[in-house]
């Protein structure tokens, strides 16, 4: 299938960006990278009237370090980020995680705030975000709000985000020196969604496991240094507490069996 005719307009600035936004209201929607949207355009899952281009919005590419965090702007790719010197010593887990997210055709292309914008349950970066607590900043003719990864992300494909409102920039915590971080995924093939995805946060004090691709949402887990067989008593009440379904990729009983062992190895450094 092919989309339903749209008006397309090219947007030089986020101010500008905001405006048409405001004055198209519910039939607008924010073109980046389109590696989510095209899809859904195609399949007339999404039916906008205007598209709203801030791809080349120079103000809204880049990525940098600022006040503790890696701050990346609305349309800064993917590949951009991912091959920024130095990234696995600011931000491990993102490092990590870059490899198995599609294929490097769609990194080019695809946009870091699309994809936390888009909250596809499986996908990495919404996992990465809120393993490390990040913020989303929204922006709208009102002015900017920062919103937490954990109340941004609602629901399957659904987040926070307000009507006339834009992700403007997502920030990923710098690495703490004293903590390990590790990713996970298990996919049927490389590029596929995930079947689960597994990321791990482990400090002197504390230890959290998010985990993807089960529940609605990435999900966080925190709790304190514990022995190994609470460790398993924990990672199996929480793999419960997914509600993981079954569906053509893999059966529910499966996705809790990711969870306690993947995330065991992650926590603890279990060998292969």
């Amino acid at each position: 299938m092919k989309p339903p005719a749209f008006d397309y307009i090219r947007m030089d600035s986020v101010d500008e960006a905001v405006d048409a936004l405001a004055r198209y209201g519910q039939d607008a929607r924010i073109l980046a990278g389109g590696q989510s949207l095209m899809a859904m355009l195609n399949f007339r899952l999404a039916q906008p009237r205007v598209l709203l281009d801030i791809s080349r919005c120079a103000g809204l590419d880049y990525s940098e370090v600022k006040d503790g965090y890696l701050a990346v702007g609305a349309a800064a790719t993917q590949a951009s980020v991912e091959w920024r010197p130095g990234l696995d010593r600011e931000v491990p887990l993102l490092s990590a995680a870059f490899p198995s997210i599609s294929h490097f055709q769609i990194r080019n292309r695809g946009t870091v705030c699309g994809s936390v914008a888009h909250a596809d349950p499986s996908a990495e970066l919404p996992l990465c975000l809120t393993a490390l607590a990040g913020e989303v900043v929204l922006r709208s003719r009102a002015g900017r709000r920062v919103v937490q990864a954990d109340d941004f992300f609602i629901g399957m494909l659904m987040t926070s985000l307000k009507p006339g409102e834009i992700v403007e920039e997502v920030r990923f915590p710098l690495a703490r020196g004293n903590a390990r971080y590790a990713f996970e995924e298990v996919s049927m093939r490389h590029g596929d969604f995930a079947i689960v995805a597994l990321a791990a946060v482990v400090t002197d004090g504390e230890m959290s496991l998010t985990v993807g691709g089960v529940a609605d949402r990435p999900v966080r887990k925190t709790w304190p240094l514990m022995p190994e067989g609470d460790l398993d008593d924990a990672l199996n009440d929480f793999a419960w507490a997914l509600q993981a379904q079954s569906d053509h990729h893999a059966s529910a009983q499966y996705r809790r069996h990711l969870v306690r062992q993947l995330g065991r190895r992650l926590l603890i450094g279990d060998p292969e």
